[in-house]
């Protein structure tokens, strides 16, 4: 048995699940989504195969994204989800009960949290923890946590910006707000739609974001063939964007992300804020790879930015780091017996 930890770490996203195994890394990365049947209310797919489904699927096929801003919208379909999620990852050994670890936002209720512990015990767990996710992804990104100083951690996902400034292990101040990348997205969407009279999916809009988009009006732009459906003629059309359109885009979005991270700023205590200063504000999270956000950070607060290392990864390898220290982070985990 020694060779195999029975310990998952998952950091269950809005747009994306992970799962980690200590001493394996990640195992799986695959989208938050399940595709259901409307008639019989069947779940017929998980993850990457229910994601290919969304937009193109027979009317009677529902692609659901059961995790809504970060937290639980639909319950039976997010403990179908888990399932579906630590048996791919448990494999052969898929007839022992993990140890489960998930990441919450910051701003989750107790009730919240219940449902996520229920949900994981019900899908297989034999133990099930939860975790806030800026502490896992402050742990992810290798800021010494239980020091007496102050850490601010900004971790943007698909759902949720969580800002939390993080001192002695716990969190001394915090806030967390529903618009990160798929409202990014669903603005870029809306441009397009205003300026060009084009209807463009999620996809494309997350793909100009990626391709093309910054957080500040670049002097050389990006430009890009984008292809959608006129709204007035109904027939396919491409168009071209270029970067700084993009920008003015998003500038909405990006303000209320800044602004929590301001908020969050004014209410820590002065102590921690001299540290943040030296140490600058940690970024984690995919949203936070849109080009040039941690200088847009930087020019609207006076404090550096810095992208954590595998930004993407952050909260997933904080699971893992307190999956196998439990007993170093007992105190920021919540668990369930």
């Amino acid at each position: 048995m020694g060779l195999f930890s029975s310990k998952l770490g998952i950091d269950l996203g809005t747009a994306n699940t992970l799962v980690y195994v200590p001493g394996r890394g990640i195992i799986l990365n695959e989208p938050s989504v399940v595709a259901v049947s409307e008639r019989d209310n069947r779940i017929l797919s998980v993850g990457l195969a229910a994601k290919e489904m969304i937009g193109r699927t027979p009317d009677d096929i529902i692609a659901y994204r059961p995790m809504r801003d970060g937290v639980i919208a639909d319950y039976r379909v997010t403990e179908a989800m888990l399932r579906y999620f630590i048996g791919k990852a448990m494999g052969q050994w898929n007839f022992l009960k993990p140890e489960v670890m998930v990441s919450v936002p910051a701003g989750v209720t107790s009730t919240e949290r219940r449902a996520v512990i229920e949900a994981a015990m019900r899908a297989g767990a034999k133990n099930a923890y939860v975790v806030k996710e800026p502490i896992l992804a402050a742990i992810g990104a290798g800021i010494p946590i239980y020091e007496a100083r102050g850490h601010m951690v900004v971790d943007i996902g698909g759902g949720t910006t969580d800002v939390a400034v993080i001192s002695l292990g716990g969190i001394v101040a915090s806030t967390s707000v529903k618009c990160a990348g798929n409202r990014i997205d669903q603005a870029i969407a809306d441009y397009i739609k205003k300026t060009f009279n084009l209807a463009i999916g999620d996809k494309t809009a997350e793909d100009i974001k990626i391709q093309i988009g910054s957080a500040v009006p670049l002097e050389e732009e990006f430009t890009m063939v984008i292809k959608g459906r006129d709204f007035i003629a109904g027939l396919p059309r491409s168009v071209n964007v270029s970067t700084n359109e993009i920008v003015k885009a998003v500038d909405k979005e990006l303000r209320e992300m800044v602004k929590a991270i301001k908020d969050v700023l004014q209410e820590t205590p002065p102590e921690l804020s001299s540290d943040i200063i030296d140490a600058g504000i940690i970024m984690t999270g995919g949203s936070s790879l849109l080009r040039n956000l941690p200088e847009l950070v930087y020019r609207r607060t006076g404090v550096k930015a810095i992208l954590a290392e595998d930004a993407l990864y952050c909260v997933v390898k904080g699971t893992g780091v307190a999956l196998e220290h439990l007993d170093t982070y007992k105190k920021s985990i919540i668990a369930k017996r």
